[in-house]
């Protein structure tokens, strides 16, 4: 039966010369794009399948070399039954499974090069041919954190509803969209193969009171306006409690006021500023006598208009 070459190069977007390292990078990027898992498109999974059977072999420095012996023999899409080395040579000891984790099989070509690969529902084959172990798929999940807890750094118990259950040491100062590995806890190795990891990706839910930008909070600031205007010292919400800062004497809304060292903690040494922004006040509604004192006020204070002239 007629078998066509399968150019296992061009399936994964790399060159004939190209290094181990890339070969491994290119099919990791792809297997990512097209795992039935996460891309549901009609045709992802065959793709997953022939760049798994890429990797399958173009990985292996000695099933590369076999491949790279039809040499001048092949043409992308033409019967190479008969080419030179195609069949009956001893490629004993090569196999692989034939699932890719979906449940398929091997393609023809590859049986016909390599020898016959272990159906997924069934026994090898060929006599005598081994199967690869392979590593099982990283997986991801979403960690939510307050401020408070990406700041403090600390132990979370998680369980996910497969009943698995961890405890999850929380880096101190960790960014929204960072991953923290857990290695080992992803999908099962293949015949023998090595678990993949666990990577749970850090999303800072809103804060009701702060702002993050970079490493530093902003904070706004509530003061009356005899505060503002006389000058005095009042609590700052920070991430672990309260400060107590000096607003200065004829301070206006906007004006910030800067707290070294209360934003958010980095590597090293290094930590965020926190910024308390001043707004100016004024109660709803006022007593008789705190009318009175504002309309003693209104007769004397200053036309704040005057600076927009």
């Amino acid at each position: 039966m007629p078998v066509g070459y399968h150019d296992y190069y061009e399936a994964l977007g790399v060159p004939r010369d190209a290094s181990e390292n890339d070969i491994r990078k290119a099919y990791r990027k792809l297997a990512r794009e097209n795992h039935p898992d996460v891309n549901k498109e009609s045709g992802a999974e065959d793709r997953f399948k022939e760049i798994s059977e890429a990797y399958e072999v173009l990985r292996d420095p000695e099933k590369r070399e076999q491949y790279d012996r039809l040499g001048a023999d092949w043409r992308s899409g033409q019967d190479v039954s008969g080419a030179q080395g195609f069949r009956g040579a001893d490629f004993g000891g090569f196999g692989g499974d034939a699932g890719y984790g979906q449940g398929g099989d091997f393609s023809d070509f590859f049986e016909n090069l390599f020898g016959g690969g272990r159906r997924a529902g069934g026994g090898a084959r060929g006599e005598g041919f081994g199967t690869y172990p392979r590593r099982g798929a990283d997986h991801e999940a979403t960690l939510d954190l307050t401020l408070e807890e990406a700041a403090a750094g600390r132990s979370r118990h998680l369980s996910f509803e497969d009943g698995r259950d961890y405890d999850v040491n929380v880096p101190k100062g960790v960014r929204d969209g960072q991953r923290i590995r857990l290695a080992g806890e992803g999908g099962p190795g293949v015949d023998g193969g090595p678990p993949g990891d666990l990577f749970l990706r850090v999303r800072l839910v809103e804060h009701p009171r702060f702002r993050l930008d970079g490493r530093d909070l902003h904070v706004d600031l509530p003061v009356s306006p005899s505060e503002a205007a006389l000058g005095a010292t009042v609590p700052v919400p920070t991430l672990t409690g309260t400060v107590k800062v000096r607003v200065p004497a004829g301070s206006s809304s906007g004006r910030k006021l800067r707290l070294r060292g209360e934003g958010m903690p980095g590597p090293g040494n290094e930590t965020g500023n926190l910024f308390a922004h001043i707004q100016i006040m004024v109660p709803k509604e006022l007593s008789d006598e705190q009318r009175e004192l504002y309309e003693k006020l209104a007769a004397t204070q200053f036309n704040p208009r005057e600076v927009l002239k």
